[in-house]
């Protein structure tokens, strides 16, 4: 099967499979080969198979689409070969074959394979240091390979990625021909292949059109799942048809070595290498570094389990905070609503306007805020990408403007504008900025006082830096240092019963998916100012956890710091 790596840019490390008969589109709206990076446009290029051959064109990007460094264009199409390289934006692809087979592995049956067990080593702890005394070549090919199992631990998290890892140092070292790791979820369980290597892709094929699986011995695997050890073995020993004379390179006699993955107690499942005997025997010592293999392989599926269940146990500490928060809040608009009711009920009674009309203006401030807290609870829990446009910024938030002018003039609170006259174009996620801008201002409408409260809202390009700046100030109460440090802490609000808690979350979230920020500056009984700050040039999204470390200090660019 043909497939797509990516080598440089956002997704460095993915690989796309190439099906036989479809055409792919390559773009970050795409849902055959998506990528995240953000210089690329969203439909970019396309590949089309065609008689066994893959072809690529370009969709009328804006960066363009180029094989091996000579650009593609919208009118003619490239044929693709093995190894080429594709690059678009800042994302370079690699086209070539895949030479790894998953689950192609037959466990024999009936006529068994017979084989020799000629060495076999203990597996512990002990396992993992390899004495080596003598500096030679081959002690200093030991440290190397466990070196690089050493630094696989720390820095794979996902099993079958570290496993695949494994696969490739061992399978190089060893020189094996074919090789396959097996895990088992307990040590009665029928081990499962979920990594097999083949050096030569298998010539043979099945009547269903796949590669002929690789056969092992069920007495090899046995033995070493029971009995905790390495085993290296050949089944040229024993065979009988050695009585006749027969060449072991004609039957492709192979010497093997399986060896268990453990840690402590635990049995995950066995490393197995082979290799036929004209290419290479294996030794006594190359079963030891084996077995240290499996047990580190061992130690990193453990330390992989242990991160998965501890991060299992925070989501459920998080979902059940969450319940808790959503509860206690919708529990406060509940009460508001049937308050809101016996009044209008009251007012239908009595056949008195003016209390119907009290009771509906509670009812309908309830409502919003419940279409509030799920819009918010939508924005707060759904990982997306921002669905980037080039829009007028003022023109957005004119409208942001007079979707809130009722709210202020119920409050008799002024709402002011200083929209700057030459912001250009931005690349914006209209809904996201609309919906970050929104708390921000109701967070401004609920800090300042009737009639003596003001609220300016504003933007302004700073084209030194490329960047566009968002404004939103008030006149209100500020906030404290003890405030500042738990603004952005989920359902933490100062308002009470009329908060959420989740629109400056929100906020944020919503800027650090765009690769900007938000600022704060607060002084108490003086007031507040917001600024969000947007990257006008296409820079990389940064991770939301890299937003969330600390409050940065205010720049002069910027005139602002974080809340």
């Amino acid at each position: 099967m043909l497939v797509l790596t990516v080598l440089q840019g956002p997704d460095k490390g993915r690989r796309f499979e190439l099906p036989d008969h479809e055409p792919q589109m390559i773009g970050r709206s795409s849902e055959s080969l998506p990528i995240s990076d953000q210089t690329i446009s969203r439909r970019h290029a396309e590949l089309t198979p065609d008689s066994g051959r893959w072809f690529i064109r370009d969709l009328k990007s804006a960066n363009g689409t180029f094989v091996n460094g000579t650009r593609v264009t919208a009118r003619d199409r490239r044929k693709l070969n093995v190894g080429d390289q594709v690059r678009i934006g800042s994302t370079l692809l690699l086209f070539g074959e895949d030479a790894r087979r998953r689950n192609d592995l037959r466990m024999a049956d009936g006529n068994e394979i017979e084989v020799n067990i000629e060495h076999t080593v203990a597996s512990n702890d002990d396992s993992m240091i390899m004495a080596s005394p003598e500096p030679s070549q081959a002690a200093q090919f030991q440290l190397k390979v466990i070196y690089e199992l050493t630094e696989l631990i720390g820095s794979v998290a996902d099993i079958p990625t570290l496993l695949e890892r494994v696969m490739d140092v061992t399978f190089e070292y060893f020189k094996a021909d074919r090789g396959f790791i097996m895990l088992c979820d307990n040590p009665d369980a029928e081990p499962k292949a979920v990594v097999v290597r083949h050096r030569l892709p298998p010539r043979r094929k099945q009547p269903d059109g796949k590669t002929e699986p690789i056969d092992v011995s069920k007495t090899i695997v046995r033995y070493v799942m029971h009995n905790a050890k390495g085993v290296l073995s050949s089944n040229a020993m024993s065979d009988s048809r050695f009585s006749r004379g027969d060449s072991v390179q004609a039957y492709g006699i192979r010497s093997a070595m399986c060896v268990p993955i453990k840690f402590k107690d635990r049995l995950y499942g066995v490393i197995h290498l082979d290799s036929k005997i004209a290419n290479y025997t294996y030794t006594e010592d190359q079963l030891l570094l084996l077995t240290a293999i499996g047990v580190q392989t061992g130690l990193a599926l453990a330390r992989a389990q242990l991160y998965a269940q501890r991060l299992k146990d925070e989501r459920l500490a998080a979902v059940g905070q969450t319940v808790a928060s959503l509860s206690h809040s919708i529990k406060n608009i509940i009460q508001g609503l049937r308050g809101g009711a016996e009044v209008v009920e009251l007012g239908m009674r009595k056949d008195n306007r003016t209390v119907l009309s009290n009771g509906w203006e509670i009812v309908s401030r309830n409502l919003e805020r419940i279409n509030e807290l799920v819009m918010n609870m939508l924005a707060y829990s759904k990982q997306r990408q921002p669905e980037l446009e080039m829009i007028n910024l003022v023109n957005l938030l004119e409208e942001i403007r007079q979707l809130m002018q009722k709210h202020f003039d119920a409050k008799h609170v002024a709402l002011l504008t200083d929209y700057a006259p030459d912001m250009p174009p931005v690349p914006a996620d209209p809904g996201g900025i609309h919906q970050a801008v929104l708390n921000l201002l109701n967070n401004a409408l609920d800090a300042v006082e009737p009639q003596s409260g003001a609220v300016t809202l504003g933007c302004n390009y700073n084209p030194r830096l490329q960047m566009a700046h968002i404004k939103v100030s008030d006149n209100g109460h500020g906030m404290s240092k003890a405030t500042l440090k738990r603004l952005y802490q989920p359902f933490h609000s100062t308002k009470g019963q009329g908060g959420t808690g989740l629109g400056l979350v929100v906020t944020k979230k919503v800027m650090a998916e765009h690769g900007g920020r938000v600022d704060v500056q607060s002084t108490p009984g003086q007031g507040t100012i917001f600024v969000l700050t947007l990257p006008v040039r296409s820079v990389t999204t940064p991770s939301l956890a890299d937003t969330m470390d600390s409050v940065p200090a205010i720049s002069d660019d910027s005139a602002a710091g974080e809340r």
